[in-house]
């Protein structure tokens, strides 16, 4: 991993921008990535604009390495004032390419970025998200980790402990 690229990640986590929930989305979406265990999920909030329905605010979590974290940072500052059908053309390169080239180990993580915002920009639109207490549906990116929580395939997701000491 190049100096350079390390450096720029670095800065990014030290100051990661829309970091978090947004109460009043109008669209999320969720991704995972089983082969790494990284989960991005990206909060889009709209405004009308000349007529137009543009990209006012965008927040995210990610569960995952520092390059995800990264990327979904820069993404957000990216979209703003972006169209949907504008946001959507863009790829996961576009989004992170304030990181500079990626190593190829890392390509995965601008990817589940973009397919995160691509979740959200077609998937239910103006509808809250549940409440973690209606229909055992998750209300944050958090809960949908929980230890007691099994994904649609029955995978159920589990902690290891990093204390070695027993």
């Amino acid at each position: 991993m190049s100096h350079d690229f390390h450096e720029r990640v670095e800065n990014s986590i030290k100051n990661p921008k829309n970091m978090g929930e947004m109460a009043d989305a109008d669209a999320i979406g969720t991704v995972g990535s089983p082969g790494c265990g990284d989960m991005v999920r990206m909060w889009l909030k709209y405004k009308s604009e000349n007529g137009k329905r543009i990209i006012d605010k965008a927040t995210f979590q990610s569960f995952g390495c520092e390059t995800a974290i990264a990327a979904a940072s820069l993404a957000t500052e990216l979209i703003r004032g972006k169209t949907p059908e504008e946001a959507a053309q863009m790829s996961g390169t576009d989004l992170a390419a304030d990181l500079g080239p990626l190593p190829p180990t890392k390509i995965h993580c601008t990817q589940l970025v973009e397919d995160a915002l691509r979740s959200a920009l077609s998937g239910p639109q103006a509808d809250p998200p549940p409440k973690a207490s209606e229909a055992g549906s998750p209300a944050s990116l958090m809960d949908s980790l929980n230890p007691e929580s099994h994904d649609a395939s029955g995978v159920k997701l589990v902690f290891l402990d990093d204390d070695p000491t027993p």
